[in-house]
């Protein structure tokens, strides 16, 4: 059986069922393949579900500190499978919401493994796809454009491959069903770090191995320092600098042991579970990508500024062409690929501008370039900082570690970058993402109104210190 329409998508997750949205309010047909379900690994396997953990992590930690507040409290107890339980309720509750979209929208959606098949009678172009049913029944797709939304999957590293029991991926690690006493994390990065601080405030010993010379190592270099600060202070062991050797891994009964290794010296780390995250892989096999003309780059699908790949018909977006692997990033990209394929204007899109937010404990978030790599673009860079100690908000929260960090180009006025650590951070960035968009100055977003008492103030703050004009501190 053949099934025409304008736009097909393959793959289903935010970037994909974004795109179909899209697509349907530009009066297109739509048929989207997914082979698992709706919302793909952000509302399964990543985003919410970890999110969802998280925030039960930071109400245990808040209870536990809740003297400092004058609440004195008695038999709290951890409850680990009604975390979960949670956890599970608020993902079905957003994957019927998905669901809902597609129904008002009248999007077709088959579930299945879709494979783009060369050209055939249906279709003079690649681009056609050959759809596996869950009944073991054929679907052919045949559409004017199609949007590769595939995703990706953890990274595995040679030696460390994920058993679901002992050594985890972070997708293994989110269906655990009771905590361990002590977990090895190898890789310091945004998923690294999540875990790490959502594990230390459910009470389990973590040990973090990251090789680089910093935690998080494409963000700004202050901020990595401070969230390496605030993380030992919770209990929190970080190995900088160090690696792991695989063929030392010994997994037992009672957990598994490694070595970690910095320069000429090696030390033993023993731990009832390990958790490698190093990344994300593009899922780019077994979808028919030999059947088109399709270029690649360092194992991902090469798209220009409009998200085409170089057959025209054929888009790509998302974690599978790299980048930044974000899920806002790829429902931007997605709704671009559709506004250009339905010939409406498309504005600059510019990657830095996307936010970044690690949602730690406390929260990290950034937009634009670091001061390092605004320097090295030539800028003539001036910084302004503004810690939330000072921020009254912040102190009423009992959440005052932290700050603001604005970058700008001394000549321009430009701002080039807003990073921050602190309370709700990730709530704070698109302000500061707005202003970027706008080209604005850091006098002007300075000279913006923050309502008192807000954490909000910070932001005006640190835009004022670019000029040696903070009021509060």
């Amino acid at each position: 059986m053949t099934i025409s329409c304008d736009v097909a998508i393959l793959g289903g997750g935010t970037g994909g069922y974004v795109a179909a949205i899209r697509a349907a309010q530009l009066g297109k047909s739509v048929v989207v393949i997914e082979m698992d379900k709706l919302g793909g690994t952000c509302l399964h396997r990543g985003c919410i579900p970890s999110k969802s953990l998280l925030r039960s992590a930071e109400v245990y930690a808040e209870i536990q500190e809740s003297e400092s507040y004058g609440i004195e409290t008695t038999g709290v107890q951890l409850v680990f499978p009604k975390v979960q339980a949670r956890k599970e309720a608020v993902v079905e509750q957003l994957h019927q919401g998905v669901q809902f979209l597609m129904r008002k929208n009248k999007i077709q959606v088959l579930k299945g493994k879709g494979r783009i098949i060369g050209p055939s009678i249906f279709s003079p172009r690649s681009g056609a796809v050959a759809v596996e049913l869950e009944n073991g029944e054929m679907e052919t797709v045949v559409s004017g454009n199609l949007i590769v939304a595939t995703g990706s999957r953890p990274r595995v590293l040679p030696g460390l491959k994920p058993d679901g029991k002992v050594i985890l991926s972070s997708e293994e690690a989110l269906t655990l069903e009771e905590l361990p006493a002590s977990i090895i994390i190898v890789g310091g990065g945004v998923i690294g770090v999540e875990w790490a601080s959502m594990l230390a405030d459910f009470g389990v010993q973590v040990t973090v191995v990251e090789a680089a010379g910093q935690l998080l190592p494409l963000e700004d270099e202050e901020i990595a320092h401070e969230l390496l600060r605030l993380l030992k202070k919770r209990g929190v062991k970080v190995l900088i600098g160090t690696t792991v050797d695989a063929e030392t891994c010994v997994v037992s009964e009672s957990g598994v042991t490694i070595e970690a290794r910095k320069g000429e010296q090696s030390q033993t780390l023993t731990a009832e579970k390990l958790l490698v995250s190093v990344g994300r892989v593009a899922n780019i096999e077994n979808i028919g990508m030999e059947n088109t003309d399709i270029h690649f780059d360092k194992g991902v699908i090469e798209v220009n500024a409009n998200m085409q790949t170089n057959e025209p018909h054929i888009y790509a977006i998302g974690d599978c062409i790299g980048g930044l692997q974000l899920a806002h990033a790829a429902s931007h990209e997605g709704i671009r690929a559709v506004n250009h394929l339905a010939g409406e204007t498309l504005h600059p899109y510019h990657p830095h501008l996307v936010p970044r937010c690690v949602y730690t404990r406390p929260e990290v978030a950034s937009v634009g370039y670091t001061e390092k790599e605004a320097k090295a673009l030539g800028a003539d860079v001036v910084t302004g900082k503004f810690p939330f100690s000072a921020i009254g908000k912040a102190i009423v929260y009992g959440m005052k570690d932290g700050f603001v960090k604005v970058v700008a180009d001394r000549s321009s006025g430009d701002i080039l970058g807003v990073q921050m650590i602190g309370p709700h951070v990730t709530d704070l960035i698109g302000e500061a993402a707005l202003a970027q968009l706008l080209d604005a100055t850091p006098w002007e977003v300075g000279e913006a109104i923050h309502a008192h008492p807000t954490l909000s103030e910070i932001i005006g703050e640190a835009m004022l210190a670019v000029d040696g004009r903070a009021i509060g501190f």
